[in-house]
């Protein structure tokens, strides 16, 4: 029989072997100090304090551009009034390259526009119409009214005889209104309103104005039968016409932001440079200048239509003169009790030749042919009338120093018939321009006024003052 031997003594024992080291460790442990560090804190720096904003009650309106008040500036009006959508090419660069590299060119120009300027976008801006088109005389004839071409156009617009005729300038021996201020912007701007409506695009209407309306269309009516556009960048054209936008464009830009392409732009007064004088009989160019204490060459800068060195009295005629120099005018007509032209009508006798009515005069063969209009191919005998002074001094230069158009006779070939309205004339010296020739004056006619003391009545038209 086995006997059951208790079992606590040898569990006393195993417990007392784990439990006797486990405590000496925890002793150990409870006596040491710790060894695990713990984490630095970040050093915080002390707090500025904010800064703060005191909002007012009433803070100060923005700044804003009333458009309904007219600028001082007129170049601010006229970008103000700026409506032709733009293009963007290498020929627009290229002409505005050749401008700015001509600064005293653009000087000299702006200069010269700052009489007629104003007149101008007045009558754009009454039509509705881009004032863009103030630029288009410096492309034209670099605002010289007296601009003439080898295609016979002539003025700041550059009217050909036949446009001329169409929108009634006057071109007689007398005077041509295509040199006429007021005349010829009023029929520039009917003519490019005309075109404007034929193809509603002012690209296309300004192609038209230097190359033919006609022309234009059958350039469009060519690209639509081959599927291609009809814009003016896609029409096949003449290098003149080419160049023609591209010029106008870059004028555009220019005056646009002058300071970034670093040109400086005299300000123009927003305000009428000139107003019109009506004269209701025969008055001298020399004797009209001096009334209005004016040089000649600077009475001419506004009269620049005349043919000859009277003003005629056509029923209405009138002058123009600068705003400031009116009432010197009329002041000065009022006290003048001598006669108003010192030029006569006379008939050649049989046996008399130019040059013994010249001396017969008192002035010099050229200058009776300048007057009169005659050049050397032109046949004048017996029965033939002309204009001559009343006394012998009024055909000396210091009295009537007039700067007439030299009559010449044409060379060469004569310009063939065509839709083509002008030719850019050579004072804006732009690649490609001619030269200006001198105007050929029409065979004189037999109506010349006699010399008498016309009445003094004049009629003063103010235009409208500046919006």
């Amino acid at each position: 029989m086995f006997k059951f031997k208790p079992a606590l003594p040898g569990i006393f024992a195993c417990l007392a072997f784990c439990l006797i080291p486990a405590a000496a460790l925890a002793s150990e442990a409870s006596d040491s100090p710790a060894v695990v560090a713990a984490p630095v804190a970040a050093e915080v720096p002390a707090a500025e304090p904010v800064q703060t904003i005191e909002l007012k009650a009433d803070l100060p309106p923005l700044a804003t551009i009333d458009l309904t008040q007219s600028p001082d500036d007129l170049w601010e009006r006229i970008r103000r009034g700026f409506g032709m959508p733009d293009i963007d090419s290498l020929l627009v660069q290229q002409q505005q390259a050749w401008y700015l590299a001509r600064p005293e060119y653009l000087r000299r120009v702006v200069e010269r526009s700052r009489r007629y300027m104003h007149h101008i976008v007045e009558e754009l801006e009454k039509r509705g119409m881009p004032t863009e088109l103030a630029l288009l005389p410096i492309v034209e004839s670099a605002y010289n009214p007296m601009a003439y071409s080898r295609a016979h156009a002539s003025g700041m617009w550059q009217f050909i005889p036949s446009t001329g005729k169409t929108y009634q300038l006057d071109q007689n021996w007398w005077l041509d209104q295509r040199r006429d201020i007021i005349a010829s912007t009023s029929a520039a701007l009917d003519y490019l309103q005309s075109i404007y409506e034929m193809h509603g695009d002012w690209h296309l209407a300004l192609a038209s104005y230097n190359w033919g309306e006609n022309a234009v269309a059958r350039a469009i009516n060519k690209n639509k039968a081959k599927g291609l556009p009809t814009d003016y960048l896609s029409l096949s054209m003449p290098n003149e016409t080419r160049w023609y936008v591209p010029k106008l464009q870059a004028l555009k830009n220019i005056v646009a932001r002058p300071q970034l392409f670093n040109v400086s732009l005299d300000p123009i007064p927003n305000r009428p440079y000139f107003q019109t004088v009506e004269v209701s009989a025969h008055m001298d160019v020399a004797i009209a200048a001096r009334l209005a204490e004016m040089t000649i060459e600077e009475f001419l800068v506004l009269n620049p239509a005349y043919n000859r060195p009277v003003i005629p009295d056509k029923g209405g005629a009138s002058i123009v003169l600068p705003a400031e120099k009116v009432d010197v005018f009329l002041s000065n007509l009022e006290a003048h009790d001598k006669p108003l032209t010192s030029w006569q009508a006379y008939t050649i006798k049989k046996g008399e030749s130019l040059d013994s009515v010249a001396k017969k005069h008192g002035m010099t063969v050229a200058r009776l042919r300048q007057v009169n209009g005659i050049n050397p191919k032109m046949r004048i005998g017996p029965g033939h009338t002309l204009l001559v002074p009343a006394r012998g001094e009024a055909g000396t230069d210091n009295l009537l120093a007039v700067n007439l158009p030299v009559a010449k006779p044409t060379v060469g070939k004569p310009v063939a018939k065509s839709s083509r309205r002008t030719k850019t004339s050579s004072a804006s010296k732009t690649p490609g321009a001619r030269k200006p020739a001198a105007q050929a004056a029409a065979k004189p006619q037999a109506k010349i006024p006699a010399r008498k003391t016309p009445a003094k009545k004049v009629a003063a038209r103010r235009p409208a003052a500046a919006n």
